[in-house]
């Protein structure tokens, strides 16, 4: 066995690696830019090594500064986590011709599914099912144009050498056939210095389920069931399950026998991914393999009990599998929540910063339940844009699917993050849909779902009545306190009442609170005035919370409820189950003269184009007076690898242009303004 190996990547994926290595009793190496020199792989690791500048292109996927930090620390073998060289056949071969292990497939296996149209025809020779395209390469786009008409609209235009969703674009006419071949083109040459470009159809409906597959050296090949990764935006997974809700064991069969006939085809060693778009009647397609470790790996290790880094490294080191087909037994079922740093209500843009705040839940691993957080940052950390946005993968686990989303909610909601724009209340409002509930999904599902955006989760009149409930409570129990820590104690200290009216969600509920040393009781009224008739049932609320915590964990009625709380003037700001809610604690009195208050009005920005995030400005198509059309391409903004085309929301003129190519922004600056 290898006695230190180390990881050419960065963030969550070096930590998790790092953490199966220490197990194994192998020491590890961590290579950083300057960006990541204060990095949490970095900390984690026996040695670092500096490899260059900030961008990825100068420091992680340079072979030679990963082959002089090899040499510098005799490391005997190299995990490539995920991106950057992961799929990089000179990579691989660069190690062989250093005698150095690497933990991941031979070259003649990355080449060969590495390239998309590669992988495609030998997919189809090896009898799998493949969905229809051009399987050459596309000079122009003139000629993507062509060949999409051929095909049928919609198409999916991708980078050969792409992933993560990088180099991806869906088209739905000529036009946009056009902008997604350059920006493509674009977006492949800088992630992976390849802008190789083809075109398949873009199959409705779909379902986007993966296989994972695990080969030795010795001819040995297993599946481990599937992943459902259909929750996409910008094609780009957010949340992935294990098993699918929608497969059934001949379907699973069929699918997993497929996908280790393809990687016995190409020779495969290691671990593997076998990636199939799946239609409503339960046909599958091939769509790509991936040659890595897969980003949400954590969810077939959960259903599993199999270590996917251990038996990378095992294999790697020319080990026998010691699993066979049989002994595969799916166990429970597994979520996985991607925590990004992107802004849902800008449409999911990356947003940078310092997390002021990072509290993930605790993790817990038990026969009943399991929470697991893979995370790469630490609180008071720097996020960059020269990287991925991913910044944590949450998972839970737990016997049945019902019971393995309701431990998510509850992780969700204790998930502290502040600094930053992220999607945790995105990723809440998910778990409460009713479709994804259901299981009834698709790749389409935040599309349709969510067509303008997200705004906010809005929560049912019973989840509204628990949060009054409880904040009527803690603003007692902080009235309280305030009164005491203010000096005025023993027979001079304040009474504090028991009436409040709690507004909340544009609604307003009379309260009448009996407290005793175990919690309260948490009366509503019915009618006129702030009489509280004693006859309505009290909700019982019951918690340890402490003025000040950032975090409430509470009982309501039996049941759990956890609360971000922040103060405000009057009462608190409310995070739960995705909605972002102030609520105002105030007694009788106070809210009769809050209601004769004006309310502000924001600002108009409605004449000026904003940049919704932190980023490059690459291109500028338009021109002070020009007029343009609703739709219309206004520029181009890069951040972390993504290009973003900002257009018009209406028609009008531009009276100014603020910023040029070359131009570094932060949210909010003004790019242009209209007429």
């Amino acid at each position: 066995m290898f006695d230190k190996i180390l990881i050419a990547n960065r963030g969550e994926i070096a930590c998790r690696v790092i953490k199966t290595a220490r197990r194994m009793g192998i020491k590890t190496v961590a290579v950083y830019s300057d960006a990541d020199q204060h990095a949490l792989h970095v900390q984690m690791a026996d040695e670092a090594v500096h490899i260059g500048p900030p961008p990825a292109n100068q420091s992680y996927i340079v072979i030679d500064n990963i082959m002089a930090a090899i040499h510098d620390t005799g490391a005997q073998a190299v995990h490539p986590g995920y991106g950057f060289l992961s799929e990089n056949a000179k990579f691989a071969e660069a190690l062989d011709k250093a005698g150095v292990a690497f933990i991941g497939p031979p070259k003649g296996a990355i080449e060969a599914m590495g390239d998309k149209i590669t992988s495609k025809k030998i997919a189809q020779e090896a009898g799998v099912s493949t969905v229809p395209g051009y399987m050459g390469l596309i000079e122009d786009a003139d000629e993507a144009v062509k060949i999409a008409a051929e095909i049928g609209y919609p198409v999916m235009i991708k980078a050969s050498a792409g992933g993560g969703g990088k180099g991806m674009r869906i088209a739905w006419d000529e036009t946009e056939t056009r902008e997604g071949f350059q920006s493509s083109k674009n977006e492949a040459a800088n992630s992976f210095g390849d802008d190789r470009i083809f075109i398949e159809k873009f199959v409705t409906q779909p379902r986007h389920i993966e296989i994972q597959v695990l080969c030795d050296s010795h001819g040995n090949g297993i599946y481990l069931g599937e992943r459902e990764c259909s929750i996409q935006r910008r094609n780009q997974k957010v949340i992935e399950e294990a098993p699918s809700p929608f497969l059934d064991p001949e379907t699973r069969k069929a699918m997993g026998d497929q996908a280790v006939a393809l990687a016995k085809a190409v020779g495969y060693t290691s671990a593997g991914t076998v990636e199939f778009i799946v239609d409503g009647d339960k046909n599958f397609y091939f769509l790509e393999m991936n040659t890595r470790l897969q980003v949400e790996h954590p969810v077939t290790e959960l259903i599993t009990g199999v270590d996917l880094v251990e038996q990378m490294i095992r294999v790697a080191d020319g080990q026998v599998l010691q699993i066979e087909q049989d002994e595969v037994q799916l166990n429970g079922w597994a979520l996985e929540s991607r925590l990004y740093a992107e802004d849902p209500y800008r449409n999911f843009l990356p947003s940078i910063g310092r997390l002021t705040r990072y509290r993930p839940p605790e993790e817990i691993a038990t026969p009943e339940r399991a929470v697991r957080n893979d995370t790469g940052v630490y609180e008071g950390g720097e996020i960059s844009m020269y990287y991925d946005p991913m910044i944590a993968k949450l998972c839970t686990w737990a016997p049945t699917r019902a019971q393995a989303l309701e431990e998510m909610r509850l992780a969700l909601d204790g998930f502290e993050v502040e600094g930053i724009g992220h999607n945790l209340p995105f990723l809440s409002a998910v778990m409460d849909h009713p479709r994804f509930i259901s299981g009834e999904i698709t790749t389409a599902f935040i599309a349709e779902e969510y067509p303008d955006g997200f705004q906010g989760a809005e929560l049912d009149t019973a989840s509204i009545r628990r949060i009054a409930a409880a904040s009527a409570a803690m603003h007692r129990v902080a009235e309280i306190r305030r009164t005491r820590v203010s000096g005025r104690l023993g027979n001079h200290e304040r009474h504090v009442g028991p009436d409040w009216v709690v507004s909340i969600a544009g609604e307003e509920f009379q309260t009448h609170i009996e407290a005793d040393r175990a919690g309260a009781d948490v009366r509503f009224g019915t009618g006129e005035g702030d009489i509280i008739p004693s006859e309505v049932a009290p909700v019982r609320v019951e918690s340890d919370w402490t003025p000040g915590d950032s975090l409430a964990r509470l009982t309501v009625d039996g049941q759990p409820l956890v609360l971000k709380v922040g103060k405000i003037t009057g009462g608190f700001r409310i995070r739960s189950r995705g909605a972002d809610l102030k609520v105002h604690v105030r007694t009788p009195r106070q809210a009769e003269l809050a209601a004769l208050m004006p309310e502000k009005v924001p600002p108009d920005t409605s004449k000026m184009l904003l940049c919704p995030m932190p980023g490059l400005i690459v291109k500028v198509d338009v021109a002070v007076g020009d007029a343009v059309e609703e739709g219309q391409a206004l520029c181009t903004v890069e951040a972390m690898k993504m290009e973003n085309i900002l257009r018009a929301e209406r028609k009008a003129v531009v009276a100014r242009v603020n910023a040029g190519p070359g131009d570094s922004l932060a949210v909010d600056d003004v790019i242009m303004e209209f007429e």
